[in-house]
């Protein structure tokens, strides 16, 4: 036979697609498949939900005219494979690095991305936005929104869905369901269900006989349209669906081109209300190891193509996660009013870990920050010790529930705020940049920050001895930095800090895990004749505020150094030495926060260092308070 020419190398854009005959689509997809296993296995990235929907891609470019066609994937952990047919190909091996492309769907980055996402549940409302905008100018183009089952499990897609009925009559949503298998009934029957439900014929059927049911009496009428409904709800459990004013098409088969195609050709062609195609798919699909894996290759790092061995460097020191979680079933241990909530993440936030010692302890409440933390808050106002582990970035959508259902009413929930800073390649999406900020700002709100995992274990005893009111305590993705950790941590007192190093001209008073830089700025200004003071914090709320004024009062210059945004530590620091007139007496003051910008991806610690939060970052800044440049001052001071 003579060799296949690949389809891949012609694919510039998606109109390239719409060229081929969709007997070629099968080609194509393989190697799509292929390209993105073999591009993630050198950049690392969210492999396992981009395999299962590179059929769907495929289909999706094939159907609609994108970009005119408005394509908005859901969280972008399954974009990869879009990345490669809307002409980033050449690009995709700088995937999540420094300079490259994004991991997630961005808009400045082509103007297939009509939306960035990274958060879950966002694509149905964004996707209705575009609808109305649309109907509101007299444009005829289509909107699709792409949305996987776990997804749905947030009540903002729910929002979205009531709204869309009565605002647009155009909207398509596929609700990627990798959640459970095709057995051969589903796969077979139901793709043909899905294409005769979705053609034009069943729709003119059914529109003659909702006209003939006009000419009934009024309950005749509501009897035959509910007949209508649940007859093939039950054939395609869209019933659902159709209560929300949607008209519901599947399930089927992702993975068939063949049925998937027309399905959504059909779709295409309703314009009279918003339609929703339930596709099945398997996450991993068409890679071994992805779906013999339990998480199905979810998150990798870089991995052999062959073997699907990850290279995962051994670890110096236990993650901040595990520290966490470990810590915490010692807590629980010995309290069982002690209980764990998280949305969605058990094994990010290392709750899995929590929930094998104590599953009935255990809370996954879904991709449903808000109410993790109102359900955290009733567990605690019936006298639980609710612990609500939820990445930063994560915790910024049920800030309303912090401020109203928590804080107001003064309720213990105890808030372990994991991925705190930086993050690295997931890029600013993923940042937990703003915690500081916002949980400080709330009356009564206790907020910690781990310096090393020693000190986030005593943390997490410190929050689970408070009983009268919120706390906060946040530590870094990553490892720690190789502090022994005692067999029983003892709770801190609240709002005092710790001094670790003694001078006399530069006090470096730092809040997190920061630490281990500001230790070497202090190594760097004492070769340069300054002597430093470096101090913990401990605590960005209640504020250590004798620590503080003493720093203020005995030294030239005050460092205040924290992994968050402005508006957070040092902002508290600085309105504290203000209300005590520290400021008066001459007291030169640098608060060093991250950029008010949002970095792009990276790795952490050049993130950092454009941050100005290293040790080389902390050392200019001390040395531009006292009036000098980083050149070598040696010797102009005792």
């Amino acid at each position: 036979m003579p060799p296949v020419t690949p389809l891949l190398d012609k694919i510039h854009s998606p109109a390239d697609i719409r060229r081929l005959h969709q007997g070629e689509l099968r080609q194509l997809a393989d190697e799509l498949r292929a390209e993105t296993i073999d591009a993630v296995s050198t950049t690392g990235g969210h492999l396992g939900a981009g395999l299962g929907v590179v059929e769907l891609t495929v289909a999706l470019h094939f159907v609609f005219d994108t970009p005119e066609d408005i394509l908005i994937w859901d969280v972008g952990h399954q974009a990869y494979p879009h990345k490669i047919l809307t002409g980033r190909r050449d690009r995709i091996r700088t995937l999540r690095q420094g300079g490259g492309l994004s991991g997630f769907t961005k808009r400045a980055e082509s103007e297939y991305d009509p939306f960035g996402a990274a958060h879950a549940s966002t694509s149905i409302s964004a996707a209705l936005g575009f609808c109305v905008a649309r109907d509101l100018e007299g444009r005829d183009n289509r909107v699709v929104a792409v949305i996987g089952d776990g997804s749905m499990s947030a009540g903002m897609a729910y929002e979205a869905m009531n709204n869309a009925y009565g605002a647009t009559k155009q909207l398509t949503v596929i609700l990627n369901d990798n959640d459970m298998s095709i057995a051969p009934p589903v796969g077979g029957m139901s793709a043909y269900m899905a294409r005769l439900v979705s053609g034009g014929g069943y729709q003119t059927l059914r529109n003659i006989g909702k006209s003939m049911a006009k000419a009934f009496p009024k309950p005749l009428q509501v009897a035959a349209r509910k007949a209508e409904e649940y007859a093939r709800g039950m054939v395609t459990g869209g019933t659902f669906f159709e209560e929300l004013g949607f008209y519901y098409v599947g399930p089927i088969d992702g993975h068939d081109l063949d049925a998937l195609v027309p399905v959504l050709k059909n779709a295409h062609e309703i314009t009279d209300r918003p339609v929703l195609v339930h596709v099945v798919t398997q996450k991993g699909k068409g890679y071994g190891p992805a779906e013999k894996a339990e998480d199905k290759y979810h998150g990798v790092v870089k991995f052999d193509v062959v073997t699907g061995q990850q290279a995962k460097a051994p670890a110096k020191a236990p993650q901040y996660t595990k520290v966490f979680a470990q810590e915490l079933v010692r807590q629980a241990e010995r309290d069982e009013r002690i209980v764990a909530v998280t949305a969605a993440m058990p094994s990010g936030t290392g709750l899995d870990v929590f929930g094998k010692r104590f599953p009935e302890r255990t809370f996954d409440v879904g991709i449903a920050e808000q109410h993790a933390v109102t359900f955290a808050a009733g567990l605690a106002a019936d006298g639980m010790k609710p612990f609500c582990a939820i990445y930063s970035t994560f915790l910024q959508r049920g800030y309303d529930q912090v401020v109203h259902d928590v804080a107001i009413q003064g309720l213990p929930v105890r808030f372990a705020i994991d991925r705190a800073g930086l993050v690295g390649a997931d890029g600013p999406t993923h940042a937990g940049s703003f915690d500081i900020g916002f949980m400080g700002a709330l009356p009564g709100m206790v907020v910690m920050a781990a310096a090393d995992e020693a000190e986030l274990a005593r943390m997490v005893a410190t929050a689970a001895a408070i009983d009268d009111r919120p706390s906060a305590f946040r530590y870094p993705r990553g490892d720690g930095v190789g502090v022994p950790i005692p067999e029983l941590s003892a709770p801190l007192e609240i709002g005092k800090g710790r001094i670790l190093r003694e001078g006399s001209t530069v006090a470096i008073l730092s809040l997190g895990t920061r630490l281990g830089e500001s230790l070497k700025a202090a190594d760097l200004l004492a070769a340069r004749g300054f002597s430093a003071t470096v101090a913990d914090a401990r605590f960005a709320k209640p504020l250590d505020l004798d620590l503080l004024l003493r720093l203020a009062r005995e030294h030239e210059a005050l460092i205040t150094v924290e992994e968050g945004a402005m508006g957070g530590f040092g902002a508290f620091a600085l309105q504290a030495l203000a209300q005590h007139g520290a400021l008066d007496r001459g007291l030169k003051v640098r608060t060093l926060v991250l950029p008010d910008i949002f970095q792009d991806q990276d790795k952490p610690e050049a993130m950092y260092a454009q941050a100005g939060l290293d040790a080389d970052g902390i050392l200019r800044a001390a040395l531009s308070a006292l009036g000098l440049s980083n050149v070598d001052v040696a010797g102009r001071r005792a």
